[in-house]
């Protein structure tokens, strides 16, 4: 069988990805292979293309996928041909129209959740279900900074945390991108070309600062989101969108009433097959409920990879993209 794949023999610019046909073997012992109907896209895949996460070359791109199963393995018994299923983890490799992957990685896709809504879903899930629940579990009536809160994660922290009885506090740019956010659960939302975060935040909050911020930005807003926390709060670094982070040091941290810093990854969180499966069913069931709605903003024809890249990173695109084979 052949299958047409995106492949990275050095990493950079989106250019740098190739569409190739290839030969695919059969899966192995432990492997099932998917027949991959929709593929979701996330800004980790940009990280590993442009080289800020570095990557074994040559190397597939993508770390999720919704369609059905094509063949299992010899030891393979939960999984069977033609079922519905999902995965969001490495390796890399999901932008392909098939492909074998480990079964212990893969999780059951239920049958009222569309392969669309799981692949645009899934791996921002995941990631908001162990940042907002157990990273730091938010809590009914806390303030709750989020930066980004316009796009694919951070429309979905806000449905999530609103859900919880948190009081959003969103930061994002342009009038497009905060009323999105503002849609998406958000109390408040703060837009940093026009408005001073800091002073925002401290009014918003009485001057206390808010216990916890989710910072996916990086370097420009370090010093910002540290001003932002009140005494013993969390500051949640989960990217680097906006540029590398300087040296944590720790005298900052105690200086300023002590505070907490982490750089967590839904890798960490989700790497026991239990804690997968939980995460998994906890986005599922959030879909299910209507605690998030799904807002795939484009989607793009698997062809059309680098475009993608290319949009996100110049800004243009909201809520999730996907890409169908």
């Amino acid at each position: 069988m052949k299958t047409k794949i995106v492949t990275l023999a050095e990493q950079g610019p989106p250019s740098v990805m190739n569409v190739e046909t290839i030969d695919i073997d059969t899966p192995g012992p432990d492997e099932v292979q998917i027949k991959q109907n929709v593929i979701g896209f996330n800004f980790m895949d940009i990280y590993q293309r442009s080289g800020l996460y570095p990557l074994d070359l040559p190397s597939g791109i993508g770390l999720e996928a919704a369609g059905t199963i094509e063949a299992v393995g010899a030891n393979i018994s939960e999984f069977t041909a033609g079922e519905r299923v999902a995965y969001a983890t490495a390796p890399q490799g999901a932008y392909s129209e098939f492909r074998n992957f480990a079964a212990n990685r893969v999780v059951h896709l239920p049958d009222d959740i569309s392969e669309e809504h799981c692949a645009a879903t899934l791996f921002k899930g995941m990631t908001v279900e162990y940042l907002l629940n157990r990273c730091y579990d938010i809590k009914p009536d806390e303030k709750v900074l989020f930066l980004g809160s316009g796009g694919g994660v951070g429309t979905l922290a806000g449905q999530w945390g609103k859900a919880k009885g948190a009081y959003m506090i969103g930061v994002d740019s342009g009038a497009e991108k905060c009323e999105m956010a503002r849609q998406n659960g958000y109390a408040e939302v703060i837009d940093f070309t026009s408005e001073d975060v800091v002073a925002r935040v401290r009014e918003i909050t009485g001057g206390k600062g808010v216990p916890v911020a989710y910072d996916p930005i990086g370097g420009p807003t370090y010093e910002q989101t540290l001003d932002c926390l009140g005494a013993r709060g969390y500051f949640i670094s989960f990217g680097t969108t906006g540029g590398p982070m300087p040296a944590v040091d720790p005298p900052i941290l105690q200086k300023r009433d002590s505070l907490y810093f982490t750089r967590p990854t839904v890798a960490t969180y989700t790497a026991k097959r239990e804690d997968l499966v939980m995460s998994a069913n906890s986005v599922f069931e959030m879909i299910r409920s209507s605690g998030i709605v799904v807002n795939i903003g484009q989607q793009y024809a698997l062809d059309d990879a680098v475009q993608v890249h290319e949009d996100t990173e110049a800004g243009k695109t909201t809520g999730s993209s996907i890409l169908l084979p």
